[in-house]
C-alpha cells in the first residue's frame, strides 16, 4: 500500500465539527490523505481545482448554496467519485434517490443524536466506502453513461412470463452498484425479466432502485414477494431479504424470504442462483459481478450444472475480483467477459447464448445442496 498514491479527499461541509471528524478519520487510514475542506461548495469549487482530489464527501445542507444543486453542477463539468455524508440522506428519502440519480456513488447517513460519537463509531465503515468511491473511478466511469430520460413508455402491458421462459439472474457485492448500472442502462425494453441480489443494507435498496429505474429502459424496483415476473422489468432484492426464484401455474413468481445470512449475507446471491438453477434451469442466465468473498460461486456452480450460460466478470473490470474469482476456480463459469461486453452477451436470443454440453469435471471440492427454504422444483419447472 505504501508504494501506492494516497487516495485524495475534500471535504465539503458546513459543520466545523464534521470536517474535523471526518479529517481525523481519513488522516487514520494508511492509504488517504485530506487534501483540504470547505464550508460550501463555493469554497469547495477553488479547491478542487486547485488539489484535483479522487473522491469528494459533501453535505446536503449547506449555505452559499444547496449541496444537491452542486453536485448536479459537478458531474455535468467535472464528474466524480462524489460521497454524500448528510443528515438529509436517510434511507430512501427524496434527497438520498437524487443523490443517486445525480451520480453520487455512496450516501452516508450522518447520526441525528450523538453526531461526534456515531461518526467516531462509523469511521471505519466510512473509511471503507470512500475507498470503495476512489476505486470506482478509473474503471467504471468509462462503462456508465450519463442518467438519461426514460423511452416513452409503451402503452401495451408487459408480457408475463411463463416458468420456461428466458431470465437472467444478476448477483454483485463491493463495486456491484455501478456494475449493475452499467448493465441495466444498455439493456432494451424487451429484456427478459432480470433478478438483483446486490449486498446492500436494508433502507437503500429502494433509493438504489430507482436510481437505476431513472437511467435505465427497463422498469426497476424493489422486489415484491409473490408478484409475478414480467418482461423489461428488473427487480432488486430488499437489503434484509433473500430473493428467489418461485414458479406457479401461473408462471415465475418472486419469493422473498427472511432466513438466516448465507455467506455472511442477506440478500445472498447462492440463494438467488440456487432458486433459479431450480426453478428455470437452462433458462436461466447467471451473471456474478464485482464483490468480495465467495457467495454466488456454488450457486453459480448449480446453474451450470442444470445447463444455464453463466457469466462471471473478468479482473480486469471488476472492483474487486473475489467473487468472479471463487466462481472461476470452481468452474462455474461458462464465459468470462468485461463489464462492457456482458449487456450484448445478455441480449443474444437465449439458444444462442445456451453453453456448450461437452462432459466437463467439476472440481471434487465443489459443493451442492439445498439451504433451508429454498424452493423444490414444481410441476412447472424444467425437467
Amino acid at each position: 500500500m505504501s508504494n501506492s498514491p494516497k487516495i485524495k479527499v475534500l471535504c465539503i461541509d458546513d459543520s466545523a465539527t464534521v470536517r474535523e471528524l471526518l479529517g481525523r478519520i481519513i488522516q487514520a487510514q494508511p492509504d488517504m490523505e485530506l487534501v483540504a475542506s470547505a464550508a460550501n461548495p463555493i469554497e469547495g469549487r477553488e479547491l478542487i481545482k486547485r488539489h484535483d482530489p479522487d473522491v469528494l464527501t459533501l453535505d446536503i445542507q449547506m449555505p452559499r448554496m444547496d449541496g444537491l444543486e452542486f453536485l448536479d453542477r459537478l458531474m455535468r463539468l467535472r464528474p466524480m467519485p462524489v460521497v454524500m455524508i448528510s443528515s438529509s440522506t436517510q434511507p430512501d428519502s427524496k434527497e438520498t434517490r437524487r443523490a443517486f440519480e445525480l451520480g453520487a456513488r455512496d450516501v452516508i447517513a450522518k447520526p441525528k443524536l450523538g453526531l461526534r460519537d456515531g461518526l467516531q463509531r462509523s469511521g471505519a465503515e466510512i473509511a471503507e466506502r470512500i475507498r470503495t468511491a476512489a476505486r470506482s473511478q478509473a474503471r467504471s466511469q468509462p462503462l456508465l453513461p450519463r442518467p438519461r430520460p426514460k423511452a416513452e413508455p409503451i402503452q401495451l402491458p408487459a408480457p408475463s412470463v411463463a416458468c420456461r421462459d428466458h431470465l437472467i439472474v444478476i448477483g454483485a457485492s463491493t463495486g456491484g452498484t455501478e456494475a449493475i448500472h452499467a448493465i441495466l442502462s444498455r439493456l432494451p425494453s424487451s429484456a427478459p425479466p432480470v433478478l438483483i441480489a446486490q449486498h446492500m443494507p436494508a433502507g437503500f435498496t429502494r433509493s438504489f432502485a430507482a436510481r437505476l429505474n431513472a437511467s435505465s429502459r427497463l422498469s426497476v424496483r424493489e422486489a415484491q414477494d409473490g408478484e409475478p415476473l414480467l418482461a423489461g422489468h428488473a427487480y432488486l432484492a430488499p437489503g434484509d431479504r433473500h430473493l428467489m426464484l418461485g414458479c406457479s401455474d401461473r408462471g415465475y413468481r418472486i419469493q422473498l424470504d427472511a432466513g438466516p445470512e448465507v455467506n455472511r449475507h442477506r440478500p445472498s446471491v447462492d440463494v438467488l442462483f440456487r432458486s433459479a438453477a431450480q426453478r428455470a434451469g437452462s433458462n436461466a442466465t447467471g451473471v456474478l459481478l464485482t464483490g468480495m468473498g465467495k457467495d454466488g460461486a456454488a450457486g453459480m456452480l448449480a446453474l451450470r450444472d442444470e445447463g444455464a450460460t453463466t457469466i462471471a466478470q473478468d479482473e480486469a473490470s471488476s472492483m474487486i475480483f473475489g467473487m468472479p474469482r471463487e466462481a472461476i476456480a470452481l468452474g462455474a463459469a461458462t464465459e468470462v467477459l468485461g463489464l462492457d461486453a456482458i449487456p450484448a452477451r445478455l441480449t443474444a436470443s437465449p439458444a444462442a447464448t445456451r453453453p456448450p454440453q461437452p462432459g466437463w469435471q467439476r472440481p471434487a471440492a465443489a459443493i451442492r445442496g439445498r439451504y433451508p427454504g429454498e424452493p423444490r422444483r414444481c410441476a412447472q419447472c424444467p425437467p
